[in-house]
């Protein structure tokens, strides 16, 4: 595995790296210290299978680069690592083409879970950033579903994916499961992206209904 690591903090850098080496054995490094140079390696002909990029490195040139990675890594999964956990940082990242979102606060163990999942195909959203947008903790039983639904998906996605099914509005999901509209939305863009699809309909019909047992 291949793995390029943009950030302008050489101890989170290094840290990083080392985490990733216990994660996938025998995996290869590329490191930068600012957008330019991430961008410059991105673009150099050498594929990868990760990118992790902090926000707001110098040269950032706003939530445009993450794109701008994603074309000259189409087959790399882009993932931010920041210390910023604000909502909107969240949201605008996934819109621009980022596979998930990990907070540098994250522990390790949380760390490695969100790049699990995002290998699996999955879209990582910080729990912590939920809980700050309103988030509240699952309520009821999980519903059962596709094996790669669940897979793809967390269990409050596919709650929300249910409720989409069943032609309910954002606000009305958000109602119905104690979330702000702003969360609602983070989860619909995270589920668009896991689901390899651009709008509800699509979404709707990407896998077979969930049932109650």
């Amino acid at each position: 595995m291949k793995i390029l690591i943009g950030d302008d903090h050489v101890l989170f850098r290094e840290g990083l790296r080392r985490l990733l080496e216990q994660l996938k054995d025998g995996a290869t490094f590329g490191e930068a210290n600012n957008f330019d140079e991430i961008l410059a390696m991105a673009g150099a002909g050498e594929p990868y299978d990760l990118v992790l990029t902090d926000l707001r490195m110098p040269g950032w040139p706003g939530f445009s680069g993450i794109s701008a990675l994603q074309a000259k890594q189409p087959n790399a999964k882009i993932v931010v690592v920041s210390a910023s956990e604000a909502h909107n940082d969240v949201r605008d990242a996934l819109e621009n083409g980022a596979a998930g979102y990990i907070p540098k606060s994250s522990s390790v163990k949380i760390m490695l879970s969100a790049l699990d999942l995002i290998f699996s195909g999955g879209v990582y959203v910080p729990a912590t950033v939920l809980r700050d947008s309103g988030e509240a903790e699952p309520r009821g039983a999980v519903l059962p579903a596709d094996p790669q639904l669940e897979q793809l998906l967390t269990h409050r996605q596919r709650e929300v994916l249910d409720r989409l099914r069943e032609g309910k509005s954002n606000k009305q999901i958000a109602h119905e499961l104690g979330l702000s509209e702003g969360t609602v939305k983070i989860h619909m863009t995270a589920i668009f992206k896991s689901l390899g699809v651009r709008n509800r309909t699509q979404a709707a019909m990407a896998f077979p209904q969930s049932h109650n047992t």
